[in-house]
């Protein structure tokens, strides 16, 4: 019933993040950072010198940082160490009597400590939202999306996620922030996640949401026209309402495009912007979609 050692295995490369049945654009103001179960006890489970279990702490210490720098509140879930049989209820059919009466077993790794500000919650059951305050903070703190990391996937990290869009807050599964038993279980959670109930993304993708958010504001149709007229012939002549695809634009150009704007924190997607391809037609698309008034 305990966990068995735990062998490194190679993280899901971009290519490998599956299709999201949704598209929700990353809101830094309306999310909150779950860093679920990095504890001792079940770090020590993968070893020393685990290539997988270092480079997804090294992965979940560098969304911290930027989200701690974003005025995104950080919340870590642990286990108690005092768990009576009773409390445990089937978790011991499962498990075992769970953490062992060793203190140094039970704090969170040194390399992700919680800092001053940030919240532990006790940790009874897969998921995270179960007998904690979780929801009830989310919700008076104006927060509707979770980004989750940790261990293990399949378990406690997908439940929490599950959990979470039972209570109408989005998750986000951080593809590369989360370790698990296998690589077979990694994508398993990670596939069911984007088929039934989240986003699946990477950390970059939300490190980079973050670090393009300040350019966000100063986002406008001027900068849009700008960022448009290299793609295309004769940019001196065209008219907010010409038709794009008139002047030479191309969907290689769009994608171009669109993958510039994510690096500005700027969410849309090809299928919505080719309905109207002019200027004013694209604008409506992305002020729309990721909240910016439209000024000219």
């Amino acid at each position: 019933m305990s966990i068995k050692s735990l062998a490194a295995y190679a993280l899901p490369t971009s290519k490998e993040i599956p299709e999201n049945k949704v598209s929700w654009p990353f809101e830094p103001n309306k999310s909150a950072l779950l860093i679920h179960d990095m504890q001792q006890y079940f770090v020590e489970f993968y070893g020393q010198n685990n290539a997988l279990i270092d480079q997804v702490v090294k992965h979940i210490a560098e969304l911290k940082q930027y989200c701690k720098a974003n005025n995104i509140p950080v919340y870590y879930t642990a286990q108690p160490q005092q768990q009576p049989e009773s409390d445990r209820a089937l978790l011991n059919d499962m498990w075992g009597k769970g953490l062992p009466a060793h203190p140094e077993k039970q704090p969170i790794i040194d390399a992700l400590y919680p800092d001053q500000d940030d919240i532990v919650l006790t940790k009874w059951r897969y998921s995270a939202f179960y007998r904690s305050p979780l929801k009830e903070m989310m919700d008076n703190s104006s927060r509707d999306q979770l980004l989750i990391c940790g261990i293990y996937g399949h378990i406690g990290v997908m439940q929490t996620g599950v959990d979470a869009f039972m209570n109408d807050i989005k998750p986000f599964l951080v593809a590369d922030g989360i370790a698990d038993f296998s690589r077979e279980d990694h994508l398993l959670a990670l596939n069911y996640i984007a088929r039934n109930a989240g986003r699946v993304v990477s950390k970059d993708h939300l490190i980079n949401t973050l670090a393009g958010s300040e350019h966000k504001e100063s986002f406008s149709k001027s900068s849009l026209r700008a960022q448009i007229a290299p793609f295309i012939e004769d940019a001196d002549e065209l008219q907010d309402d010409d038709n794009l695809m008139d002047f030479g634009l191309d969907s290689v150009a769009v994608m171009t495009l669109i993958s510039k704007w994510q690096q500005q924190g700027i969410n849309t997607n090809f299928v919505d912007l080719a309905k109207t391809p002019s200027v004013d037609g694209f604008w409506k698309v992305i002020s729309q979609s990721s909240g910016i008034k439209e000024q000219a």
